[in-house]
């Protein structure tokens, strides 16, 4: 009898225990096939960058000394101000496509504002947000803020989602007001706005803001500065119209990073890394008007063929021999910025339409006194002719 119970208990301590429960699934890891082709991208966009941001100190310096010289009398003769500045006018390039768009004519005013607009907006449709993360020196700036922060605190830290996505909505309200009060001016409103004393010296007045910044201006400075070392590409995440606008464009662009499946070992570098925070290692192919097209993605994934920049891929079921999505490679990309900003911009100035042409007579009049130029409001006289 012991033995026979001995026996049971023996039974019962080996059998197996089956569980009533389901069983999760064991997530087997997958193996890593290390890419063989070293990524250069990321030196490159940052070469594009500083190349752009002392365009920007070139620029800003030759116009601060033109305008230094008209304020004080010392300019011998007048020459036309670096017609790049009016890259900070994005309002004006903004009216003057519309008229440029309703008339078919260029407009006699700050048509390099148009050009450099025209510019960015080619960038966005073929290349993504191309422009905010290879050439913009305010993103050039935040992007380098984002990583002194990182660097101090070891990471960039990152406003819930509930508020984050209101937050990002305010660029669009502001693109939104800017869109309405230019949609309700006619192409002659637009000209007189920008034969009026405060459209002529429109840059100056921009320049003026920045050095005569007050103590409010300051503030708000600093204030913006310090957010963007706490969270990354806070001014271009939250607040940039410009970005906004640009962001629409891209929607239509046929480039789409796009991440495969199979290859992909959910290392999730990608989310990490991405300055706009979209979920990279949970996507297919990333769509998002928020994606900047940096590549800064691509260039840390450690899978070989796991993520790339592609175009679109052509549904089966219409075409039952279309082939994978065509891989771009990222010097594709850098050659795109460099053929567009080089050829719309050279070709404004080879055929003559990237200067205002201004007499200089009115430079000596208006530049001086640009602090007293009052914005045109609706009705006014000098926009209504």
């Amino acid at each position: 009898m012991d033995t026979r119970a001995s026996e049971l208990r023996e039974l019962v301590l080996t059998e197996p225990v089956i569980s009533t429960s389901t069983a999760r699934p064991v997530k087997t890891k997958k193996k890593l096939i290390h890419r063989k082709d070293r990524d250069y991208s990321q030196l490159v966009r940052r070469s594009y960058q500083a190349a752009f941001l002392l365009l920007n100190v070139w620029l800003g310096g030759a116009f601060y000394l033109w305008v230094r010289g008209l304020e004080t009398g010392n300019a011998a003769t007048v020459a036309q101000p670096p017609a790049g500045v009016e890259g900070w006018l994005p309002i004006a390039g903004l009216m003057n496509l519309k008229y440029f768009l309703l008339t078919g004519h260029v407009p006699a005013i700050h048509p390099a504002a148009m050009f450099l607009l025209i510019t960015f907006l080619a960038m966005a449709f073929l290349l993504r947000k191309a422009f905010c993360s290879w050439l913009c020196p305010i993103g050039t700036i935040s992007e380098y803020l984002g990583l002194l922060g990182k660097k101090l605190f070891k990471r960039n830290f990152r406003i819930w989602r509930w508020l984050d996505i209101p937050l990002r909505g305010l660029k669009y309200l502001l693109l939104g007001f800017f869109a309405w009060a230019i949609s309700s001016m006619s192409a002659a409103a637009i000209a007189g706005f920008m034969r009026s004393d405060y459209g002529v010296v429109a840059g100056v007045k921009m320049l003026n803001f920045f050095r005569l910044l007050g103590e409010t201006g300051l503030i708000v400075l600093g204030i913006l500065v310090l957010a963007s070392v706490f969270v990354q590409s806070f001014w271009c995440r939250y607040l940039c119209p410009y970005g906004a606008l640009l962001g629409f464009a891209s929607l239509l662009s046929p480039l789409r990073i796009r991440r495969e499946p199979e290859p992909c070992i959910d290392c999730a570098k990608c989310a990490k890394v991405c300055p706009s925070n979209l979920p990279v290692d949970k996507l297919i192919t990333i769509k998002s008007a928020e994606c900047t097209g940096c590549l800064e993605c691509v260039a840390i994934c450690p899978a070989e063929g796991a993520l790339h920049l592609t175009l679109p891929q052509i549904p089966k079921p219409l075409f039952p021999s279309a082939k994978a999505p065509r891989r771009i490679p990222s010097w594709a990309v850098a050659a795109g910025v460099a053929v567009l900003f080089f050829g719309i911009v050279g070709y404004a100035k080879a055929v003559g339409i990237w200067d205002s042409h201004i007499p200089a007579a009115v430079y000596r009049q208006l530049v001086p006194h640009a602090n007293t130029a009052r914005h045109p409001m609706p009705g006014d006289p000098e926009i209504s002719h």
